[in-house]
């Protein structure tokens, strides 16, 4: 398993994956040096990803190896269909799925998305529009949405 540290505007990025694809992308509170050698494997999610930091790329298109159930993987492949600058809520997502009674197993699974931004669980949100718990932090979701979804300016004249 291939490794690389990445410095992203919201903190540092742990990177792992090989050549069946990139198996988990995560915050890391830590300090930890910046990768200076980056595993071939990995270029295309650190290109990637800077590309989404610098507002050039809106959907990823990277070979993914995430560890999880069936249902976390079905959970995490809806996921994926959320588009860029977009929410969806837990129940809305349950519904897409096919089983409104599943929310708090869905929610689980979002919870446990190996691949951070790749897999948008930061897309989904609360019923009533609340930025629910979030494993990066709810001010790292908040600053997601922002940069997916920016304030329109509003002219004064």
């Amino acid at each position: 398993m291939k490794m690389a540290i990445l410095n992203t505007p919201v903190g540092l990025a742990e990177i792992k994956g090989d050549e069946n694809g990139i198996s988990e992308i995560k915050i890391i509170e830590k300090q930890k040096e910046l990768s200076s050698n980056i595993p071939e494997v990995l270029l295309p999610a650190i290109l990637q990803l800077n590309e989404y930091f610098e507002g050039k790329r809106k959907k990823f298109n990277l070979k993914l190896n995430p560890s999880g159930t069936n249902f976390q993987k079905k959970v995490w492949k809806a996921l994926q269909e959320i588009p860029y600058g977009k929410t969806l809520s837990y129940l809305e997502l349950s519904k897409q799925l096919g089983d409104i009674k599943a929310i708090r197993a869905v929610a689980s699974a979002n919870g446990k998305n190996p691949l951070w931004i790749v897999i948008p669980c930061h897309r989904v949100i609360g019923s009533d529009g609340s930025l629910t718990g979030y494993a990066g932090g709810v001010q790292r979701k908040k600053w997601l949405l922002e940069h997916e979804n920016p304030p329109v300016q509003q002219s004064l004249f």
